[in-house]
């Protein structure tokens, strides 16, 4: 069922999330369900959106859900990162859509998590995957982009983006 994803400033988007239980594991299919469709839903709204965090829907458990070739559950994520190599990019939210943050992240990390299954994975992520799941997984611990801007002149509105892009390529 799509639900309402919370917006920049609701206070339960900078609460920590709690592990996923074995008691909550009846709870996962449908929970499973919720992200998808509200994915699909915001994917449909605005032509954007590869994955989603439970906290973004008012889930507080350590829950990811990527939709990229195929779904992929994350349940208990743990990151690491195999070295110190960070890039800057403009990193968007559906928590605030239409707004770009300039952030700082890892070229590469390794994630670690349960499936829907509760067997124990790993997956080595780079560039834009990377980038995406330290998006999601910063969500499970109450931080938004917003937090992690480069600084105070690091917000950006998705029009000012295109004009922006468009005024480049007139240039050239």
């Amino acid at each position: 069922m799509i639900q309402k994803i919370l917006k920049l400033g609701n206070p339960l988007l900078y609460e920590m999330s709690e592990e996923v239980t074995d008691a909550d594991r009846i709870f996962i299919p449908q929970w499973v369900a919720d992200l998808h469709d509200t994915l699909m839903d915001y994917r449909h709204t605005y032509g954007a959106g590869r994955a989603v965090a439970a906290p973004q829907i008012g889930i507080r458990k350590r829950l990811l859900y990527m939709y990229t070739d195929k779904p992929y559950v994350f349940i208990n994520p743990a990151l690491t990162f195999p070295d110190d190599q960070k890039y800057t990019l403009l990193d968007d939210c559906m928590s605030f859509p239409g707004l770009l943050v300039k952030v700082e992240r890892y070229k590469r990390a390794d994630i670690s998590y349960l499936d829907v299954d509760f067997m124990p994975c790993t997956m080595h992520l780079e560039g834009d995957l990377s980038e995406l799941l330290q998006h999601e997984y910063d969500h499970l611990d109450g931080i938004l982009a917003t937090m992690r801007a480069v600084d105070n002149k690091s917000f950006f509105m998705e029009r000012m983006k295109r004009e922006s892009v468009s005024n480049e390529k007139e240039e050239l």
